[in-house]
């Protein structure tokens, strides 16, 4: 299995990876599959079925709607958010679907939307679609979307393959101890080994240029929730903060007050992460960074790098992403990045280990030092739970992902302060999320039946 750079950091929209964008690119694969089977014309139904975490938090996440938009011919990098509510009222007064945005057919919500709890074999979420002709059936399939909007179908979940992805790579790697060695072996930083192993999708132009896309839109976005107040859809009543924290902050500025001036640069942490994961709660325009859940924090810390550090430039863009890309990718092949799968610390601490060692590679710090600020990272996440309340991307998960920006910033701190030597390897604190993973009951991944999203409604 290869994985690229530009897997982990997808545009997309909010408020879920696993629940809103790749069901969407889902519904979207199907009605191209649809079209090769020369099928399409003779479409009279679609029947949506949605199963265990898709159906327990599907309507908070906006599962239902984005696999509609799916099938009215929209991917989700390519969508605008602003289109997709109008499109839903549209369809429940006509109760008609434009399926690939032509052929209009009867939907039915309550017939043809079926949240189902019981659990499909391969992963947690998972959905099935069946387009029904008018005297047979004329096609299904069942997708499995597996965390950071990969999607996979059922004859791939049964041939055991996360992805179809087999490019030979030039420096290919599974774990982190054959990174290392990698680069120690020619002499190359992580960024540096990772640029090359891109040039097997595209040139190193069209890499450096589709990173630096891939960061300005991080930037767009923060800039889009500073720009935001009121309430967040979804009935918890959460207000947005981003806006206002970041006005006070402007207003600061070049104070000579002691606290003003010492703990500024953690308040741009924060607002930077609270302006991302603000608007992906409200289903704007994000980043997957790996997941859209965890999506502020490295556009939180690299904001601060940018923000803070003197000189920095847009190839310091492209070596993070690239650093911060390398862990990503050994957390998805030998864990997850999927809050459904190992709990919120597959989507929070892997993002807070990316973080942290793109902070690292950026600062100078040697291949054992970036690999110590991902182990830092993620270890102080192991065991984080995912209960979102009432199933929204909200409580406790915005705020989550600024604490775990600042805690990526001191992990690169403290890797940098040593010489990259340590008792836990990266590889080690991995499996540790891989094993905590499947000890966590179910109602602790994703389902928001226990922990923090019980105790909020009680209470």
């Amino acid at each position: 299995m290869s994985i690229s750079v530009f897997d982990l950091f997808k545009i997309g929209v909010g408020p879920s990876s696993s629940h809103t964008v790749g069901p969407m690119r889902a519904a979207y694969d199907f009605v191209e599959s649809l079209r090769a089977q020369d099928l399409l014309e003779r479409v009279a139904r679609v029947e949506v079925q949605l199963y265990g975490s898709l159906s327990a938090t599907g309507i908070g996440h906006g599962t239902d709607r984005a696999v509609i938009m799916g099938l009215m011919g929209e991917r989700p990098d390519r969508i605008d958010p602003k289109i997709i509510s109008p499109c839903i009222e549209e369809l429940l007064e006509s109760q008609s679907l434009l399926l690939d945005g032509r052929l209009a057919i009867p939907f039915l919500w309550p017939r043809d939307m079926q949240l189902l709890e019981e659990n499909l074999p391969h992963h947690p979420n998972a959905m099935r679609l069946i387009a029904h002709g008018h005297s047979d059936e004329l096609y299904r399939n069942t997708y499995y979307s597996v965390g950071g909007g990969f999607v996979i179908d059922e004859a791939q979940a049964q041939q055991g393959d996360l992805d179809t992805d087999t490019t030979a790579l030039p420096y290919d790697f599974n774990s982190a101890a054959e990174l290392m060695a990698l680069c120690r072996m020619h002499d190359m930083r992580i960024s540096e080994l990772m640029l090359e192993n891109e040039k097997a999708w595209r040139s190193e132009q069209e890499i450096r240029d589709g990173l630096w896309t891939i960061w300005q839109a991080m930037c767009d976005c923060i800039d889009t929730g500073f720009a935001h107040e009121g309430v967040l859809p979804g009935g918890l009543n959460v207000k947005r903060r981003a806006a206002a924290l970041h006005r006070r902050l402007v207003a600061v500025e070049g104070s000579h007050s002691l606290i003003a001036s010492t703990f500024s640069a953690m308040d741009w942490v924060n607002v930077f992460a609270l302006a991302v994961n603000e608007e992906n709660a409200a289903g704007g325009r994000m980043v997957t960074a790996p997941t859209n859940g965890a999506a502020g924090i490295i556009p939180a810390v690299l904001s601060y790098y940018m923000k803070f550090q003197p000189g920095a430039s847009e190839r310091d863009v492209v070596d993070f992403l690239l650093a911060a890309g390398a862990v990503g990718i050994l957390c998805k092949k030998n864990a997850s990045i999927s809050g459904a799968e190992v709990g919120c610390q597959g989507e929070v601490g892997s993002a807070c280990a990316m973080a942290a060692a793109g902070l690292a590679e950026v600062m100078g710090g040697s291949v054992g030092q970036v690999e110590n600020a991902a182990e830092i990272g993620l270890e102080h996440n192991l065991g984080l739970t995912c209960d979102p309340v009432g199933g929204l991307v909200q409580v406790p998960c915005i705020e989550r992902n600024a604490i775990a920006s600042v805690k990526a910033i001191n992990a690169a701190q403290m890797a940098l302060r040593g010489d990259g030597e340590h008792f836990i390897s990266l590889d080690k604190v991995i499996r540790t999320m891989r094993d905590t993973g499947r000890d966590m009951q179910d109602k602790y991944k994703e389902t928001s039946r226990g922990g923090l999203a019980v105790n909020a409604i009680e209470c």
